[in-house]
This record gives C-alpha cells, sequence and structure tokens, in this order.
C-alpha cells in the first residue's frame, strides 16, 4: 500500500491557479515558468552588460593593430596599403565565391522588394516623363485646371502613378471605415524602403569586397611570372578596389 501511496504522490500533477475574474483586465496570470524564462534572460543580459562594460573600462585606445600600418591617409581619404598577401589563393578563391553568392542573395531580395513597391513614387529632381494637356485656345489654357481636367484631387497632380479620379476617391472613402488605415499604410510603406534601402547598402559593400578580392586574386596569380609585375595606377579605397595595369605579354 506505501508503494502505491507513494506513486500517487509522484504522478499527481501540480496546477497554478487562473487569473480571478476581478483581474481579467490586467491580462494573463504570469505563472512560474514564466517568471523563470524571463528572469533567467533578465540576468544573461546583465551579466553580458557587465562584460561589456569591463572591455570598454580595460580597452586601450593606443593598441597596436596591423590596420594602422596597413592604411593611411591622403588629403583626407582613407587608403588601403596594398603588399604581398598572407593568404594563399585557394583562400582567396573561397571567399571570393562566398561573396558572390552573399551578392546574388542580396540581389533577388532587393528585385523582390522592388517589385512589391514598384520604385513609382520616387520623385526625382528632373524628372523624365512629363504630361501635357492640350485644349483648343489660348484662352481656355489660362483658365484651365488640371484638377477638373484629369478629374482628380489637386493634391494628387504631382503623382506620376496610380492617380485616382474623383468617384474612385469617393467609393474608397466610403469603403474604409477606420481612419487610422491610411497611417499604418504609410508606416509599412516607409519601413518597406528603410529596409530596401539597407538591402542596397548591404550589396554594395559585398560588391566593394568582391571586387578588391578579384584584383587580390589576379594579382596572386600573377605574381612570379615572367618577373612583369602590374603597375598600381589607383590605390583602393573603403569604397572602391585597386586599380593595375598589367603590362602586354606577346603570344607566341
Amino acid at each position: 500500500m506505501a508503494s502505491l501511496r507513494n506513486a500517487r504522490k509522484t504522478q499527481q500533477v501540480h496546477r497554478e491557479r487562473h487569473q480571478p475574474l476581478e483581474r481579467q483586465h490586467l491580462g494573463a496570470l504570469e505563472k512560474k515558468k514564466d517568471y523563470k524564462k524571463r528572469a533567467k534572460d533578465q540576468n544573461e543580459k546583465r551579466k553580458a552588460l557587465a562584460v561589456l562594460r569591463k572591455r570598454a573600462l580595460n580597452k586601450n585606445p593606443d593598441e597596436f593593430q596591423y590596420h594602422m600600418i596597413n592604411s593611411e591617409l591622403k588629403d583626407g581619404i582613407h587608403f588601403e596599403k596594398v603588399g604581398d598577401e598572407e593568404l594563399a589563393v585557394g583562400d582567396v578563391v573561397q571567399d571570393l565565391t562566398y561573396i558572390t553568392h552573399r551578392r546574388s542573395v542580396e540581389r533577388k531580395k532587393i528585385e523582390k522588394l522592388k517589385a512589391q513597391l514598384h520604385i513609382l513614387d520616387v520623385e526625382d529632381d528632373n524628372p523624365k516623363n512629363t504630361h501635357i494637356l492640350f485644349v483648343d485656345s489660348e484662352k481656355e489654357a489660362k483658365k484651365a485646371d488640371p484638377s477638373k481636367i484629369l478629374d482628380t484631387h489637386p493634391s494628387l497632380l504631382a503623382r506620376r502613378f496610380n492617380r485616382l479620379r474623383s468617384n474612385q476617391l469617393a467609393e474608397l472613402a466610403n469603403n474604409i471605415k477606420d481612419p487610422s488605415l491610411f497611417k499604418k499604410m504609410s508606416y509599412a510603406k516607409s519601413k518597406a524602403y528603410k529596409k530596401l534601402a539597407q538591402r542596397m547598402e548591404r550589396e554594395n559593400k559585398l560588391r566593394i569586397m568582391q571586387e578588391k578580392l578579384e584584383v587580390r586574386k589576379k594579382l596572386m596569380n600573377n605574381k612570379g611570372k615572367d618577373g612583369m609585375k602590374p603597375k598600381l595606377v589607383k590605390a583602393g579605397t573603403s569604397t572602391s578596389a585597386p586599380v593595375y595595369e598589367w603590362p602586354q605579354r606577346r603570344k607566341t
């Protein structure tokens, strides 16, 4: 009997009470397992911040780094010193393959975002397209109202796409009952454009890195051949790869 009683104790499920009815407006009642997860996460973040704070206090700003001697400033522009590379050609090829793949992925994501947003509402300083309205006489041209001719709202005249007519605007206002919907739509649109700008910036950085790796690969493949070294035409910067001029070889 004692064994049965002990087995029943181990199989008993300990349940926690729910939120009382008079406190339902405060949300769900936090359980112990939820509190343990939140406390564990908070303690981990606190420890990580303490470690970072300690590293920042112990950091020596004058500590030597190889980048101090591998780069320099010329007329306020940052240049990378290009010398003999320590990496093997195989490592450069491997890095170049990975960077090319990542850039291809970013380009596909950018094209997908552009297809969703259409990039139609980006106004240029000098727009290429113009909309010419024709009338019968000069007198009518002076009195003509573009918003009446196009049957749209005056605030939509500057738009080069999706210019709704008056009846469409009236129908849209009747169908949309929530006035905050326009605000949500504009917020989502700005958020999408911000994401697109970040991806385009990332793709540009990958392009610069790819060009630098391609130049490095050519230099390493050409090393020690016929004693003819390429001539540096333009030093590399943080935004562009170095430019070399290879001597012409006579084909035999």
